[in-house]
């Protein structure tokens, strides 16, 4: 076999062998998806239904598992289901999972970034039961926090088995995420792209994870498909953007958007570092928070469980403006009471309800004041959940695909584009997911990839402050007459020069060790014999990086610089701790003007 049939061989070996991989990611999402689907439909058949008699309206893209039940709505059992679940869920988590607490996204972006991509096992069991347990009780939150973690923690698990590299894990691990959530909202390019960008606050993807999310998505989102059905999470008409003069109202709803993301991100965090002070066992704060939860929903019933019925009904016109402002302000607090007091659940779900209400709302006002131009206040719902999570997540472009694949409303890209791109503009200081790093330099994920970048860029001629002058020696001079100078100097590397003043060898205080201490030897020697003659140096014109990698190479602290590769004069040494002194200055003023 050639040379090249043999490589090409290997190289659909390791596509094949990654393929199975992302293959395997992508059925265990999608069928993590559907269990967790599964346990939310009975929860809410026998914990919401059967014992409240709150059913809440589904979205056009879901359809209930099990028949309604006769009971009567009770707003008093109401009040205590979400304690109840909470203290159950509590109990669960800082039992078995601490680190399934909260939102699951976030654990899963901390683990990208500062643990190889490592997940504990147990965590996406401990997660899917207790949110599970926490969404269905009433308990306000998203289903993409535990789904996010079921297939990341299979990606994780996957890469552990076969003893894969951290980058490879961190990768199969950001493909679980992918998939994941785009099973669970069957937005699969969406999944892909967002679990590319969510790791990172600026407008950076982790590329090397949209390829293999990508494939896990499809697979994961064609597999729970296959039981719950094709087409998107909510219907709605067929919204056409063909008039200029309504970018004017969506402005104003990228300003509301902004305040409310603001006023989320505070309120959401507010809570949940008041529940850390309270000094009472973790396992009982959940209780407390799904018992305001549920006093909450005593008064504004529509703010519990999931939402996106009444976020559905926006879509169509069919909810009043008071109605969607309150929806919007009491999923706020139900959402922040529900998981920041240590509840399980994810913050995506909420995020898209709050948005779509304050979208509905903003255009229905409009609506009324300009007819004219705002004709379907239904299209700002759709734009409002997608300008609302932008803001607060600052994943712009993964959530103007999110929301068009979720609607199968794909006429409002233009104007999703410039609310979302204004809402992450003015929202940058803030986001829901508190690991998020700021780019791809600032995560120990990457840490030295960029390094070489940046001193390739700077040349030894502008470290000129940073090259030190030495005492040199005479390539002749006897070893005796050095002895007087070693001993009144601290300087480690001694370059040597010969009879015309150019360099030639250096040697250090290592190297003179076995020579000082043998008297007979001493009276013979002459600095050349010491000398290293391979000689390894840098010029002015060279870039910092080729200086960085011959002091790797040899192992050793200082190269000398000498004038130019003919002459040969030296200039002084350069040290590796006064390069990586410069670099880390130059990463400090980087991160300062950003």
């Amino acid at each position: 076999m050639s040379l090249r049939k043999k490589v090409g061989s290997q190289n659909i070996a390791v596509a094949g062998r990654w393929l199975f991989y992302f293959v395997m990611i992508g059925i265990i999402a999608g069928s993590g998806a559907i269990i967790f689907h599964y346990l939310c439909s009975l929860g809410m058949h026998y914990f919401l239904d059967l014992m409240a008699g709150y059913r809440p309206v589904s979205p056009a893209g879901e359809h209930t598992l099990m028949p309604h039940t006769q009971t009567s709505f009770n707003r008093w059992i109401l009040l205590i289901l979400p304690a109840l679940g909470g203290l159950i869920s509590g109990w669960l988590v800082y039992t078995f999972a601490p680190e399934a607490e909260g939102h699951g996204t976030d654990a899963a972006i901390d683990a990208y970034h500062h643990k190889g991509g490592l997940i504990r096992g147990r965590i996406p069991f401990i997660k899917t039961i207790a949110s599970a347990i926490t969404l269905t009780t009433g308990g306000s939150g998203g289903r993409e926090g535990p789904i996010a973690q079921i297939g990341a923690g299979f990606g994780s698990f996957l890469a552990t088995k076969f003893k894969l590299s951290e980058r490879e894990r961190r990768i199969m691990m950001a493909a679980g995420i992918g998939a994941g959530v785009g099973a669970i909202f069957r937005a699969p390019l969406a999944g892909a792209l967002f679990a590319a960008e969510v790791l990172y606050r600026d407008p950076d993807f982790e590329s090397e994870v949209i390829i293999p999310a990508g494939i896990s998505s499809v697979v994961s989102y064609c597999v729970f498909c296959l039981v719950f059905g094709w087409g998107s999470l909510f219907d709605s008409p067929d919204f056409i953007f063909q008039n200029p003069l309504e970018l004017g109202p969506y402005l104003v709803l990228a300003g509301v958007l902004v305040l409310v993301a603001i006023f989320y991100i505070k309120v959401f965090y507010g809570v949940r570092d008041l529940f850390q002070k309270f000094s009472i066992p973790n396992h009982f704060k959940p209780a407390i928070g799904g018992l305001i939860t549920g006093i909450i929903g005593f008064f504004l019933p529509y703010t519990l469980a999931f939402g996106y019925g009444i976020a559905q009904e926006a879509i169509f016109n069919q909810v009043a403006i008071p109605t969607l402002i309150a929806l919007a302000i009491g999923k706020i607090f139900t959402t922040s009471f529900s998981i920041g007091s240590g509840g399980s659940g994810g913050v995506f779900g909420p995020s898209i309800v709050i948005g779509g209400a304050m979208g509905g709302a903003v255009g229905k006002i409009f609506h009324l004041l300009i007819p004219s131009i705002v004709v379907s206040p239904g299209s700002f719902v759709i734009v409002g959940m997608a300008g609302f999570f932008a803001a607060a997540s600052n994943t712009p472009i993964s959530t103007i695909i999110f929301i068009s694949e979720m609607t199968n409303s794909y006429h409002l890209l233009l104007p999703s584009l410039l609310v979302c791109s204004i809402c992450y503009l003015l929202c940058q200081r803030w986001t829901i997911y508190e690991q998020q790093l700021k780019s791809r330099i600032d995560s120990p994920a990457h840490a030295g990839e960029f390094m070489m970048d940046i001193l390739q860029t700077i040349k030894v001629s502008n470290l000129s402050h940073l090259i030190k002058e030495v005492r040199c020696v005479n390539e002749d001079m006897p070893f005796i007459e050095f002895k007087k100078i070693f001993s009144s100097t601290k300087q480690h590397y001694f370059p040597v020069i010969n009879s015309k003043g150019n360099f030639s060898g250096i040697f250090s205080s290592n190297d003179v060790r076995e020579i000082i201490f043998t008297q007979h030897i001493e009276q013979l020697v002459v600095m050349k014999d010491i000398m290293v003659s391979d000689l390894i140096y840098t010029t002015p014109d060279e870039n910092l990086s080729t200086v960085l990698l011959k002091l790797t190479q040899k192992n050793i602290d200082a190269l000398p610089v000498v004038e130019e590769y003919s002459t040969g004069q030296l200039i002084g040494l350069i040290y590796r701790r006064d390069i990586i002194s410069h670099y880390n200055d130059v990463i400090k003023k980087i991160k300062d003007h950003e």
